[in-house]
């Protein structure tokens, strides 16, 4: 039976517990997003509905699939995001270790020789015990709570940045793809063109021979064909570069060889329905994090406040020998002992701290409110750009139209005499210069709308799991096929 005081200070002991478990005076209050950051409606309105969980199936494109699919398992901006949601997993653990008593044992063994000079002999003595130590603080005023409380949203936030590490990865592979066969599509219509440009030549130096033109619309000629032969090496330069990228987001050496075998642009699906602009708020994984770290903040600035204040601690400590074993635990219990601190003079460092947390609290919320609105923004110019750019291309392919008139007239013209080869020249550079434009502006159509879907977010990204290698183990090195 334990005595009368120590069943005191035990009653005690559980009860500022559950007091100061349940007491937390600087808990931060909810904030509201202010109404004026956010429009209403875009200024090109497509409807109430939530982005496509997976938009990139919306090209219907099974070799896509695949590039996205591969970069999500293996890229390597995806793994380093797994490895920071971990760190911030693991600080959340730290943090919340506090809520309880820690508990360490101790063991010694003391080995020595005792000699009297009286009697001239000597013995040898061993002494040896065993200690356990705990410490544990009475959580007053919330501050471990808060700490606590700030470390899981932190982990939180951790876990929104890895959504946005694979939104913004779909999106850069998606762009990549759309960049290559671009660019193939540019190289054939070049060599195309290059073919059309030397049977001209030819035409002309036999017109020439026969005294019909002179030297310099041979001159001319040769010149359009030689400016197309130097676009070809820069065209392949592109597309190898943009096969390197694509591989290194993938998280393979920049010569694999990835199997990019899609010759043609997809057309463009339908505009995908944006919503509200307040749906962002949900659907934008950055701010999401941002909103969270926001509120870890204002955590932060409980947990320096709550530190100003004093602190109760309970300590106990016992070293017993090797005929105590049997009442470690009686005496473990005698031996508890509460500590209160108080702060005195610290040379304004709490004080200093909580004008910091706070200053980074209002740091966030300015992070938070810019990121609500580059989210706002993005859309917009999405929205604003793809509607434009189409436009534009109808343009061009009515421009095409008229000049391919003019290119034929000019030609009729020539062959029967009326005009020089000046005319024919230029119809023609036209003609080919805007169908090279008509092949890029296709490829932006479609990038501008792989930053729409960007920008709209998703919560697709909230369905991955880590992967199955993690930890100090590395996986193999990826061989080099080549290209």
């Amino acid at each position: 039976m334990l005595p009368l005081r120590t069943r005191k200070i035990l009653i005690a002991v559980m009860v500022c517990s559950i007091l100061g478990a349940a007491c937390s005076p600087f808990a931060p209050r909810p904030r509201a997003v202010p109404e004026e950051d956010l429009p209403q409606t875009y200024s090109l309105y497509t409807g109430e509905s939530e982005p496509e969980r997976r938009w990139w199936h919306s090209f219907a494109d099974p070799e896509l699939n695949r590039l996205v699919e591969t970069a999500m398992a293996d890229g390597l901006s995806i793994q380093e995001a797994w490895a920071r949601l971990n760190q911030a997993r693991a600080v959340a653990v730290q943090a919340g270790a506090a809520r309880y008593p820690d508990l360490t044992a101790e063991g010694s063994a003391l080995v020595g020789r005792q000699k009297s000079s009286a009697a001239a002999e000597s013995r040898q003595l061993e002494q040896t015990g065993i200690g356990l130590a705990s410490r544990y603080e009475i959580d007053l005023w919330g501050r471990v709570a808060a700490g606590r409380e700030a470390a899981l949203l932190g982990a939180a936030a951790a876990r929104e940045d890895l959504n946005t590490a694979a939104v913004t990865l779909s999106a850069e592979v998606a762009s990549r793809w759309i960049g290559i066969i671009s660019q193939r599509m540019q190289k054939d219509l070049i060599e195309e063109q290059l073919k059309i440009n030397r049977t001209l030549f030819e035409l002309v130096k036999l017109r020439f021979k026969t005294a019909m033109v002179s030297a310099l619309d041979v001159y001319q000629q040769k010149q359009v064909v030689e400016n197309l032969e130097t676009e070809l090496p820069l065209v392949e330069e592109r597309e190898a570069l943009l096969n390197h990228q694509l591989a290194v987001l993938l998280g393979k050496p920049p010569r694999t060889e990835l199997a990019v075998r899609r010759q043609s642009l997809p057309d463009p699906a339908p505009l995908p329905p944006a919503g509200l602009p307040a749906d962002l708020l949900s659907a934008r994984p950055d701010v999401r994090s941002a909103g969270l770290r926001l509120e870890a903040a204002d955590w932060q600035v409980a947990e320096a406040r709550a530190n100003r204040l004093p602190a109760l601690s309970l300590a106990a400590n016992a070293r017993y020998g090797e005929g105590d074993l049997d009442v470690i635990f009686d005496r473990w219990l005698l031996s508890l002992a509460a500590n209160l601190t108080a702060p005195i003079f610290d040379g304004g460092r709490r004080a200093a701290e909580v004008e910091r947390s706070v200053s980074v609290a209002d740091e966030r919320l300015a992070v938070y409110r810019r990121t609500v609105l580059t989210a706002v923004k993005e859309v917009e110019d999405a929205l604003v750009s793809e509607a434009r750019q189409k436009e534009h291309i109808e343009g061009i392919a009515r421009v095409i139209a008229t000049a391919r008139q003019a290119l034929e007239e000019a030609g009729n013209r020539y062959r029967n005499g009326l005009n020089d080869y000046l005319p024919v020249l230029t119809q023609l550079l036209s003609v080919q210069r805007l169908e090279r434009e008509l092949v890029q502006r296709k490829a932006d159509l479609l990038a501008t709308r792989i930053q729409l879907h960007r920008a709209l977010g998703g919560t697709w990204a909230e369905e991955m799991t880590p992967p199955p290698m993690t930890g100090n183990r590395v996986r193999p090195p990826v061989k080099d096929t080549g290209s």
